[in-house]
C-alpha cells in the first residue's frame, strides 16, 4: 500500500492511499475510521481525489462519525 497523500482537516484526519488497482481515501477520527474504495479508471489522476474530496463530502463524513459513535456509545452500555 502506497501513501499518494493527506488532506489537511482540523476534525480528522484524511490520507489517500493507492492500492490493489484502487485509491482507499481514509478518514480517522477519534477511534473510528471510514474508507472509501475509488477503482483506479475511476480518476484521471491521482489529483482527481483532491478534487473528489471537497468540504460537502468532508461534512458528509463528519456527520456520520457523529452517528457511529452514537451507536458505538449505547452499544458499549449493554456491556457495563
Amino acid at each position: 500500500m502506497r501513501v499518494v497523500g493527506e488532506i489537511p482537516h482540523p476534525d480528522c484526519k484524511i490520507t489517500l492511499f493507492s492500492w490493489n488497482n484502487r485509491y482507499l481515501i481514509k478518514f480517522e477520527c477519534g477511534l473510528l475510521e471510514q474508507t472509501f474504495k475509488v477503482a483506479e479508471y475511476d480518476v484521471l489522476q491521482e489529483s482527481d481525489l483532491y478534487t473528489l474530496v471537497d468540504e460537502s463530502f468532508i461534512q458528509e463524513t463528519l456527520a456520520r462519525f457523529d452517528a457511529m459513535n452514537t451507536s458505538f456509545r449505547t452499544r458499549l452500555q449493554v456491556i457495563s
